[in-house]
């Protein structure tokens, strides 16, 4: 397992690898002051399987942090350790593995690998697509979002990936669950992967800027909303 620890502080890091130490005691963790350090490090394969990231970093934001490094490497298990719970809402909708209040305890790391492992074991949900005459299964969780154009519908995936599919996006919505939101005509989004939800626009954590019906921009955002709390209050009673 790879594990990277994102920690400006020397007192407070060499607590923390105390903590994973006693937790998983065959296991080294890879150490970094800064989110550039830890970034030049994610590219390496094979990518890291878990980062604890602070969230306060000397002119850095842990949560900016972890949109980079999320689009670098979306199988990366993100933790949050914090002194406040300020970045909670941001911190859950990237769908973070944890959120970790300091002092860091062997029971809240305990808790972390406890998920890690469990989302591991769980089955992913994924979605078979006919593109350019090829079958391709995908994870729900790495789609980005869904555009129609002219009968055919573009899926964008996290990786980067764009795939045509001819169709209407109606017929794909009923396949993709509850976590997927339509914000505009013809445009679905996938809630875990949006980085700020404005009046008009949604951004997503890949950079892309999308339209937002202004008719129906109030319901769009507390339907999200909501969806960012069920997802929180499911964290918190695990």
């Amino acid at each position: 397992m790879r594990i990277a620890v994102c920690e400006d502080e020397e007192r407070e890091r060499e607590q923390l690898l105390q903590v994973l130490k006693a937790c998983e005691p065959d296991q080294d963790a890879e150490c970094f002051p800064n989110g550039a350090s830890l970034l030049k490090a994610a590219e390496k394969q094979p990518f890291f399987d878990i980062a604890f990231l602070d969230i306060y970093l000397p002119g850095e934001n842990g949560v900016t942090i972890a949109k980079t490094l999320r689009a670098q490497s979306p199988d990366t298990a993100i933790v949050f350790c914090t002194s406040s719970t300020e970045y909670a809402v941001d911190a859950f909708s990237l769908y973070a593995l944890h959120y970790l209040v300091k002092p860091v305890t062997e029971q809240g790391v305990a808790e972390v690998f406890r998920r890690l492992k469990e989302t591991h074991i769980r089955k992913r949900e994924t979605i078979t697509i006919t593109s350019k005459r090829m079958s391709h299964t995908i994870y729900l969780d790495q789609i980005c979002c869904l555009e129609s154009f002219q009968h055919a519908v573009e899926i964008s995936l996290a990786d980067g990936q764009k795939l045509k599919v001819w169709g209407t996006l109606s017929e794909l919505e009923s396949k993709l669950g509850r976590k997927f939101l339509k914000i505009n005509r013809g445009i679905l989004v996938n809630m875990d992967q949006i980085a700020q939800m404005a009046a008009n626009t949604c951004v997503l954590q890949n950079g892309a800027r999308l339209p937002v019906k202004a008719r129906n921009s109030a319901g769009i955002r507390a339907a999200y909303d909501n969806y960012i709390f069920e997802q929180l209050s499911q964290q918190n009673d695990r």
